[in-house]
């Protein structure tokens, strides 16, 4: 795919989203006004760091992809995972907030007004990430952007979310006054497990971590592949936002001419690039075997 294209179809999957996002929160504020329910509140406060995560990321993303410069000589990839940990403390504040309402409700239950309105604002959010999912699922065959693949993730995760609300609004217009305040803390339990995922992930990428064993072996094949190669030693794996590095010592016939020993390593850097999907910076040293 072409930069341009890949470009377009990352932007117009951003723009959408945002879009109808925007909707979905301006929809759920006025639900929320009018029926009072904290269950709506949460549903309001997962739609509010749905923008931010998605805005935040779209210009993160931006600058994760500068080119590596003169202080910067590993590239800009880093900063993704920096405003991860900001995103996961945020999200982790607004759990405890939701929390706190979801208790002072369960002690203090009140009759929830307007279900109505409630229940059809939640279906209207249902239909909203649904388009949302499906735009992004159409991008995503088009990109394989890892970006757009984690957002749809995070957009599947909040049918459910939207879906609770209506059950607990229907509930407590059934006289279970309690399940407002239930709905609540399920939700400010969602939000803490989403902000632990994102901040372990960033911690992940920011203390170096090795990366997956499957890929490992997949390198490991692809470097003893090459038939002059005598073995390796010393692999050293990390990503930093969309860029795989990948460091190692290749063992080669102690014989061979500088030149040859040269054109095997790229012979097997090319080798690394064939099996590997995204950015991939590859360092080899060469050792007499």
């Amino acid at each position: 795919m072409k930069e341009k294209d890949y470009a377009y179809w990352v932007k117009l999957s951003s723009s959408l989203t945002l879009v109808l996002a925007s909707t979905m929160v301006a929809a759920k504020f006025w639900a929320w006004m009018s029926t009072g329910s904290t269950t709506m509140l949460g549903s309001l406060t997962d739609s509010l760091l749905d923008i931010t995560a998605s805005a935040i990321n779209f210009w993160v993303l931006r600058i994760a992809l500068v080119p590596a410069d003169d202080d910067h000589r590993f590239g800009h990839g880093k900063a993704e995972s920096l405003v991860g940990l900001g995103q996961a403390a945020f999200i982790a504040g607004s759990a405890c907030l939701l929390a706190f309402y979801g208790v002072e409700r369960l002690f203090n239950p009140v009759k929830s007004e307007a279900v109505f309105t409630g229940v059809v604002v939640s279906i209207y959010a249902v239909v909203c990430t649904l388009l949302i999912i499906a735009i992004q699922h159409w991008a995503l065959k088009q990109t394989k952007s890892v970006a757009i693949k984690a957002d749809s993730v995070h957009y599947k995760g909040d049918l459910l979310l939207n879906l609770s609300v209506i059950v607990a609004l229907i509930l407590a217009n059934l006289g279970w006054v309690y399940s407002d305040g239930v709905f609540t803390l399920l939700i400010a339990g969602y939000l803490f497990y989403n902000a632990y995922d994102v901040a372990k992930e960033s911690t992940d990428y920011l203390m170096d971590k090795e990366l997956a064993d499957d890929i490992k072996l997949q390198i490991e094949q692809a470097v003893l592949s090459h038939s002059e190669v005598l073995g390796f030693h010393e692999l050293r794996t990390r990503q930093s936002g969309p860029t795989k590095f990948i460091q190692l010592h290749l063992e080669l016939d102690s014989n061979l001419t500088l030149a040859n020993a040269h054109r095997i390593s790229v012979e097997v850097e090319e080798a690394i690039h064939s099996i590997m999907d995204g950015e991939v910076d590859v360092l080899i040293h060469k050792d007499p075997f």
